[in-house]
């Protein structure tokens, strides 16, 4: 294949690393951070015309750079699922981060990069290029979880995230240095062949289980979900919604990529191992939470319990697991995009709050916002007929078909736990005490992204708006 039709392949991520490039060069010689607000708009903006184009000129499988970057459904669908996510979460912090002196002209570009590493792990068909794209997103991470540099607790959450992350990086490229001696390459391609041609070798294994433990770090998976709670709280809330988004649809999508394309022949050695870290995180998740007032921490516990959800889609070891999976995130996403635009408006004279007790008979002053807010919790609590309750209903079933009926048990005992904590905050808007007033700093924006995420929630029940067609394609392409 020319370099000119490898470079095809790779145009969207091109493109994206470009303007940031440029962007970046443009803020430097400026030197004007009053352009920040245009800046955030036009990534933005950039990100949603890529997503579209992805979306529109995507058929078949492309193959570039001998095997290192591959194009196919899965990757198309995980693609336009995080450029969306993230051009939302982008366009919704602007308001808050320019009214708290925090938006710089950095932090659009940072997160462009960040994006671009996502698409490219995704699209990862080689060891070396599951590290870079990994690399690039871990590095604008730590980045602008630090953002903040007047604050301790927001140091504190860089610091945390990048010597974790750091670690978590050590273990996976430990593991693709065992997997590497073992299969004699670092393709995907060659390394199932490896796997598929007899007994899988004991080194083989430890290295899966080292790349599996680097991965489980970036989904927050249990045991590596340390650094959430205090990298969700010490965040500025617009970072945090960030984390909670296009980064967890962008590993999860890698998570699939490794174990179908380079171990799909050994399903059965992973397996379990899946099925434990779903079962662990879907549980600490689900407790966790119990005891937490801030808003920001819940949601991480949250996040933990509801990754440990998408990993039992991945815990099925077959297609309609990964289709599962995929829908799963897709609701996943939206859910949180509604949240976080809800919590980036609660404030009080002026100072963000982020306590739920603030929210003592919220229905009564803001109806609208209240009843958005309750959709999107029962959403999250998977109480039916909204769409959360599909989501889950989806990585049950495929965990029942794919065998793992004690981890579909498991998973209906943790969400009856987890719906706790969020009906408790449902009680303290309808039925909490009068106290003083929170005030809702709402933008158009803002206000934008909670009803149209809470709309979805009760409208997608008729059809997911073609996601769960996509979702069967993109799957299909991945597990042959």
């Amino acid at each position: 294949m020319s370099i000119q039709a490898d470079l095809n392949v790779i145009l969207p991520e091109i493109v994206l690393a470009i303007f940031a490039m440029l962007a970046l060069l443009g803020g430097v010689y400026t030197r004007k951070d009053g352009a920040a607000p245009i800046l955030v708009w036009l990534t933005g903006l950039v990100m949603v015309v890529l997503a579209a184009w992805i979306a529109a000129n995507g058929e078949g499988t492309r193959i570039a750079f001998n095997g290192m970057f591959i194009d196919d459904g899965f990757a198309r669908f995980s693609k336009v699922a995080i450029l969306i996510a993230a051009a939302i979460v982008l366009v919704m912090s602007q308001d808050y981060m320019q009214r708290r002196g925090l938006l710089r002209f950095e932090f659009p570009i940072l997160v462009a990069l960040g994006t671009v590493g996502m698409m490219m792990m995704v699209s990862a068909g080689d060891l070396m290029a599951l590290y870079m794209g990994l690399e690039l997103q871990s590095l604008s991470l730590y980045v602008i979880a630090a953002l903040r540099r007047d604050s301790v607790k927001s140091t504190e959450a860089g610091l945390k995230y990048f010597v974790l992350g750091a670690l978590s990086s050590g273990m996976l490229l430990y593991g693709a240095s065992l997997v590497y001696g073992y299969a004699g390459t670092t393709l995907f391609s060659g390394i199932i062949q490896t796997a598929l041609e007899g007994e899988v070798s004991i080194g083989l294994l430890f290295g899966l289980i080292f790349l599996i433990s680097g991965l489980a770090f970036k989904v927050s998976a249990v045991p590596f979900h340390m650094w959430t709670p205090d990298v969700y709280e010490g965040s500025p809330t617009p970072v945090t919604a960030y984390f909670a988004t296009a980064p967890k649809l962008a590993a999860m999508g890698l998570f699939a990529r490794v174990l179908f394309d380079a171990f799909g022949g050994a399903v059965g050695d992973w397996q379990q191992v899946i099925a434990v870290l779903s079962l662990f995180s879907m549980f600490l998740g689900a407790v966790g939470a119990i005891g937490q007032w801030e808003f920001k921490r819940l949601m991480a516990y949250s996040s933990i319990t509801h990754m440990g959800f998408a990993l039992m889609g991945l815990a099925a070891g077959n297609a309609f697991g990964v289709q599962a999976m995929l829908i799963y995130m897709a609701i996943y996403v939206t859910m949180n995009v509604g949240t976080f635009a809800f919590i980036l408006m609660m404030e009080r004279d002026g100072v963000p709050i982020t306590d739920i007790r603030a929210l003592n008979m919220y229905a009564r002053r803001e109806p609208g916002k209240a009843m958005a807010m309750l959709v999107l919790l029962f959403s999250l609590a998977g109480v039916p007929p909204f769409l959360g309750f599909f989501g889950k209903l989806y990585v049950l079933r495929a965990a029942y078909e794919g065998g793992l009926v004690w981890l579909a048990v498991a998973g209906v005992i943790a969400s009856v736990i987890a719906a706790f904590y969020y009906l408790r905050i449902v009680y303290y808007m309808y039925f909490g005490e009068e106290g003083e007033v929170l005030e809702t700093n709402s933008t158009p924006v803002l206000w934008g992204a909670l009803m149209v995420s809470a709309a979805v929630m009760l409208l997608g029940i008729v059809n997911m708006f073609g996601v769960e067609t996509a979702a069967a394609s993109a799957a299909a392409t991945l597990v042959n």
